[in-house]
């Protein structure tokens, strides 16, 4: 078994996975490492649980019995939207990857996989949960009014303008993690749920252009978004107020 840091306070994930000596394992090293585990064998149960037990984190493995996991995350994600998940699988072709992290998974973890990799996965998805703006509601950012359950921006100059769900969720996340650059690669991840890499590079780019354009933030000298050169974006040095 791995060692591990304990993890204080003590928090709890779930554990969904058929296979008793796979479950076994993981549940042991969960707790080696510090958490209260539930551990359920079966779909159903699983579900049950996830959408009604007090949890930090829940780890599904994909084949499962009666329900699998891609159902059991989407109704995870309609019930409780901001519990962290990660899918755990034999599947390891980039399009079940991606269609893990569409349907709104944290982390995508391959089997075979190692008790080490397992916990760093996890606490690396705790630390961002944590990060996460679920319950950002308004802000003000560099004189301007942001709305987030609105999607609605009060400019400096007394006007309103709408933003679009992406590029709300793109501002969103870096007031959440104001004072750090964000990789591209990142966003790609966090924001638009897909594998990171420079494929998504120009879309992210675009995006950042039209929060701008619609923050009235000029791209000469910004005051909400700041392109870092070399690593990405982040949010203005004082711009959250």
């Amino acid at each position: 078994m791995t060692a591990a840091p304990s993890v204080t306070p003590k928090k709890t994930v779930l554990v969904v996975e058929d296979d008793t000596a796979i479950r076994r394992g993981l549940v042991d090293a969960l707790q080696f490492a510090g958490y209260a585990v539930i551990a359920c064998g079966c779909g159903q149960e699983g579900l049950d649980v996830a959408t009604t037990a007090q949890l930090d984190l829940a780890v599904l493995d994909v084949m499962l019995p009666k329900r699998d996991g891609f159902q059991i995350l989407a109704e995870v994600r309609r019930v409780r939207p901001g519990l962290p998940v990660i899918l755990v699988t034999a599947r390891g072709a980039e399009q079940d990857r991606v269609h893990g992290l569409q349907t709104g998974a944290d982390d995508y973890v391959v089997k075979p996989f190692s008790s080490k990799e397992l916990l760093a996965r996890v606490g690396a998805v705790l630390r961002r949960s944590a990060e996460r703006p679920s319950d950002v509601g308004r802000v003000q950012v560099a004189g301007r009014q942001i709305d987030f359950d609105r999607r609605e921006v009060l400019r400096a100059d007394g006007s309103r303008v709408l933003l679009s769900e992406r590029e709300a969720d793109l501002l969103r996340y870096l007031v959440a993690n104001k004072g750090r650059a964000i990789a591209r690669s990142e966003l790609l991840e966090r924001v638009w749920g897909l594998p990171g890499g420079d494929n998504g590079s120009r879309a992210i780019d675009m995006h950042i252009v039209n929060l701008r354009e619609k923050l009235a933030d000029p791209p000469a000298a910004p005051q909400v978004v700041v392109t870092v050169r070399g690593k990405g974006y982040m949010l203005a040095d004082g711009g959250l107020a």
